[in-house]
């Protein structure tokens, strides 16, 4: 953190000497705030070049939360399991979930650093300064924008570069129209609710992503090299579908049509499309560490798990006694949410569709994945997500709002189990931006956990699955700044 404020202070003092260098005059910049909803993907402006100039932003978030977890364990229960070699006796005691206080959660804070280098070419540095799951300031991610390749030649290929955008770094990969809307960190403005999707595709790979916006078609083809985490260590191939590394590149398209027809009624429909040939881990459904909304959901206090073991003619052989640790961490990666942790490759279409009409817009997203079931083997699995938006925005300048989502997510999480399990959730809204920069909005939410088995592991032996029967509901209070 405190790298961080050497660095900014450093900064300020070299642009105080240096008059020439100016603050906020950045190009084709998408705002962090209120001005910057329903903005997706890049956008084109005809702000003048003025010579270098600085961008530093920020985001806060505060959260008070008051939510109740329930699932459908019993506190203590024996199974016994037997066999042609003995029985097993499970005895679990003491289990019950933790009742999370109503209280804040962790605030969020992001630092933003950009630069107008040249006419039609800036750089993005985004930093995460607090965030759940790192104890210290990281880099989310940075990338280089170009709208211009005056660099090269003035007005070179500029009937291309007129509607043509390159972006260049390790960033926020752009699979998909959701995650425009979705919570970030310390910037959950653009969020007109408190959760995102419950399976998010969210990930942050070096790449590089083309866009052609032109006559309302949206357009964009990307390339990453499938890793989260960089590293130039030699990979050792293993026979047969690789269980431990990544080394395909993602591929990430995206087209669709985006058309103000008139003063009141704006439409927009996407298609989005993501594949890795061969991957250690998807990292589309892993990678989003920063936060989610909800936290300390569903976790168990600590508990005992006794098992006993006896031979075909009921002599014990042995008896072990499991101290069960509480699932809870406050440095977890976001709860409330699924992963169908897909291994060794994985494919995913989405869709989405907006329509504004005055204050009233609807957001949908039908989002189909696949990939393999497991390290070591390419056999297919799925996981779909639905997902519908419904947002009513009023007032002078539309300063307030009342919308309602509903979510759905049904998949297998090993193509072994006997049935999908479906996790669903609605969400309530009430919003006011008190400027373009300050919102405060009162979320309800319901969210549930259907089909999860009872036991987690070997189904002789294995702990209680917190999942089983489990459900959640309450009220968040969220309060965010982002400039």
């Amino acid at each position: 953190m405190k790298k961080i404020y050497i660095l900014a202070i450093t900064l300020i003092s070299t642009f105080a000497v240096q008059a020439q260098v100016s603050f906020g005059n950045m190009q084709n910049q998408i705002s962090r705030g209120k001005d910057g909803i329903n903005v997706f993907d890049v956008q084109k402006d005809n702000r003048e070049f003025k010579g270098l100039s600085i961008d530093l932003g920020g985001a806060f978030n505060m959260d008070f939360q008051a939510t109740n977890s329930f699932n459908d364990q019993p506190n203590n229960i024996t199974t016994t399991t037997t066999t042609a070699a003995g029985t097993t006796t499970r005895t679990i005691t003491g289990y019950r979930l933790m009742n999370t206080e109503n209280n804040f959660t962790l605030p969020g804070a992001d630092l933003y650093l950009g630069a107008q280098l040249f006419d039609g070419v800036r750089v993005n540095l985004d930093v995460y300064l607090a965030s759940r799951h790192h104890n210290d300031a990281y880099v989310k991610g940075g990338y280089l924008q170009i709208d211009k390749l005056d660099f090269i030649k003035k007005d070179f290929l500029a009937d291309v570069m007129k509607y043509a955008t390159i972006k260049i770094g390790q960033m926020e990969n752009n699979f998909g129209d959701a995650h425009f809307r979705g919570s970030d960190n310390g910037n959950t403005i653009r969020n007109a609710f408190v959760g995102n999707n419950i399976m998010y595709s969210f990930t942050t790979e070096m790449g590089m992503e083309v866009y052609y916006n032109r006559s309302g078609w949206v357009s964009m083809l990307g390339v990453t090299n499938g890793n989260l985490n960089q590293s130039n260590e030699e990979i050792f191939y293993t026979a047969g579908p690789n269980t431990n590394t990544t080394h395909s590149p993602s591929i990430l398209a995206k087209f669709g049509y985006d058309k103000q027809i008139n003063q009141d009624l704006r439409i927009r429909l996407t298609g989005s499309y993501y594949h890795n040939a061969n991957l250690g881990n998807a990292n589309i459904y892993s990678a989003n560490r920063s936060g989610f909304g909800y936290w300390g959901i569903l976790n168990n206090n600590p508990y005992k798990n006794t098992i006993t073991k006896t031979d075909a003619n009921g002599t014990v052989i042995s008896t072990t006694t499991t101290d069960v640790a509480t699932t809870f961490s406050k440095t977890s990666t976001p709860e409330a949410t699924f992963n169908p942790n897909f291994k060794n490759w994985a494919t995913t279409y989405m869709i989405n569709p907006f329509v504004k009409y005055k204050g009233l817009e609807f957001f949908g997203t039908i989002e189909l994945a696949s990939g393999g079931d497991k390290a070591g083997t390419d056999d297919k699995r799925t996981a779909n997500q639905y997902a519908s938006e419904l947002i009513y925005r009023f007032g002078k300048t539309e300063q307030f709002y009342l919308g309602g989502k509903y979510n759905t997510v049904s998949g297998k999480l090993s193509n072994a189990d006997a049935k999908e399990v479906t996790v669903d959730k609605f969400e309530a809204s009430a919003g006011w931006f008190m400027t373009k920069n300050i919102l405060a909005k009162l979320n309800y939410v319901n969210q549930n956990y259907k089909n999860y088995s009872q036991f987690t592991g070997d189904p002789a032996t294995g702990n209680l699955n917190n999942f089983y029967g489990g459900k959640f509901n309450g009220l968040v209070f969220e309060a965010v700044i982002a400039f």
